[in-house]
């Protein structure tokens, strides 16, 4: 069975849920840094950003019971792949001890103001 996992603090669409969760297995859209403070992308440098969308995975993560911690693949989608030293160093904070395993790659659509996207996915252990 799946459940779709919405965080009322991101913007969604009807085209795609935030996160899947089927099973034990919670699969992530590509997120992005919007701040749900202020309903924008208002962060301009790659590191800013690289947290932001990772703090917003938490949180949808969450949502499907699952934390960083269960997260077994992380895609990370760059607007310039020239960022990424600088997204190295916001990710390797966060993912410190025991990272998942990461592909990188580019961006492929122009959205104002982002400059990456993020996707997961966890296994949650019961």
């Amino acid at each position: 069975m799946k459940r779709v996992l919405f965080s009322a603090d991101l913007p969604g669409s009807p085209l795609y849920s935030h996160g899947i969760r089927a099973g034990n297995t919670v699969y992530l859209s590509g997120i992005i840094a919007f701040d749900p403070a202020t309903k924008k992308v208002e962060a301009k440098t790659i590191e800013v950003q690289t947290e932001r969308a990772i703090r917003n995975c938490e949180q949808i993560l969450r949502t499907g019971g699952a934390s960083l911690e269960d997260v077994v693949q992380v895609v990370v989608l760059l607007k310039d792949p020239q960022d990424f030293d600088s997204m190295n160093r916001a990710y390797a904070r966060i993912f410190s001890k025991d990272p998942p395993a990461r592909a990188v790659a580019r961006l492929g659509v122009d959205i104002p103001n982002v400059l990456v996207s993020v996707m997961m996915t966890a296994v949650v252990v019961q």
